[in-house]
């Protein structure tokens, strides 16, 4: 919404840009001058409160692309209009209000469009009946008052949280620091992964508007049992021999402080997958499951007596080299 600062505010002039500058350039003067004169950094300073505010307040006419072009308008075709006794255009405004000013190039604008939300009024300006003399200070005046830009929120400031597999599991509130030091608590949802990015609405850099967010980077630690693949649950099980060979039911831990039970099929081939439905993690998009993957444990310490039916074993069932389709593959 249009303010009154803007008809003799130069906001290009505040930030010290070009009127043809772009998003980039405006956005780059503005965090320059933003952090010189934040009072953060000049406490007690009345006259940096004062300049960080007029910063502020530039920027959020110029970065909004509406009111940037609304505000141009208003410099391009309004200051003239309002810039001397009487109004200031030829013969003053009539009484209805509907005053179109024409450029050179015949182009016209309608001054009742243009500044009519101004002053939130229909016909003359200010409601139906209602002309430019109407207004306090004669044609060319305006309101004392209630015409301000919404006042800016403060920048977002970034942070991180180092959370176990667990906490991400199960959701945890932390603490984490804000800016200048002080500590906050922020709350991380159930299924939060490494490197996820959680906004905490209002704790990030204070602003006239309120303070601005903060941005918590989730970093997951390692664990020793525990794996995550996707919002799949991964945990790796080690198996006897005779379990491999035989198959069985074998046990694998859970997160939630259980167990799940899984049958393993005989001669099952190394690294395959068993799969738990619904046990693993649960995230807005739905939840995982539990993959559990089987690891041979060769028995060790074997006896004598041991050792000679291991023997007797590979004489009656002689074992193919497991190598020899990869090597194979890899001379073709």
């Amino acid at each position: 919404m249009a303010s009154e600062n803007w008809l003799h505010q130069d906001f290009y002039k505040v930030l010290g840009v070009a009127e043809d500058s772009s998003e980039a350039d405006i956005k780059k003067a503005y965090r320059k001058l933003a952090r010189k004169y934040h009072p953060d950094q000049n406490p007690g300073d009345e006259a940096a409160e004062k300049k960080f505010k007029e910063v502020s307040e530039a920027y959020d006419v110029l970065s909004d692309p509406k009111q940037k072009e609304e505000y141009d308008q208003i410099r391009k075709y309004g200051a003239a209009g309002f810039g001397g006794a009487g109004g200031g255009f030829p013969g003053g405004f009539p009484g209805n209000g509907n005053f179109t000013y024409s450029t050179s190039g015949g182009a016209g604008i309608n001054i009742e469009d243009l500044l009519g939300g101004m002053f939130g009024g229909g016909a003359g300006f200010g409601g139906a009946g209602r002309s430019a003399g109407s207004f306090p200070g004669g044609a060319g005046g305006f309101p004392g008052g209630g015409f301000s830009a919404p006042a800016p929120k403060g920048e977002d400031a970034t942070t991180s949280a180092r959370i176990t597999i667990q906490q991400a599991y199960d959701g945890a509130e932390v603490s984490v620091f804000r800016p200048g030091g002080s500590q906050t608590q922020v709350r991380l949802p159930r299924g939060v992964k490494d490197g996820q990015k959680i906004r905490a609405r209002g704790k990030g850099h204070p602003g006239a508007g309120g303070a601005g967010d903060l941005i918590v980077t989730v970093r997951v630690d390692s664990n020793p049992v525990f794996d995550r693949e996707g919002d799949n649950l991964l945990v790796h099980v080690p198996v006897t021999l005779e379990e491999a060979v035989k198959g069985g039911v074998i046990e694998a831990p859970t997160l939630d402080g259980g167990s799940v039970k899984l049958r393993l099929a005989a001669g099952s081939p190394a690294g395959r997958k068993l799969r738990a439905k619904g046990r693993g993690f649960v995230t807005k998009k739905g939840t995982g499951d539990m993959l559990v993957i089987p690891e041979l444990q060769l028995p060790t310490n074997l006896t004598p007596e041991a050792e000679a039916a291991l023997d007797a074993f590979f004489e009656v069932a002689p074992q193919a080299n497991p190598r020899e389709d990869l090597l194979r593959k890899a001379g073709d």
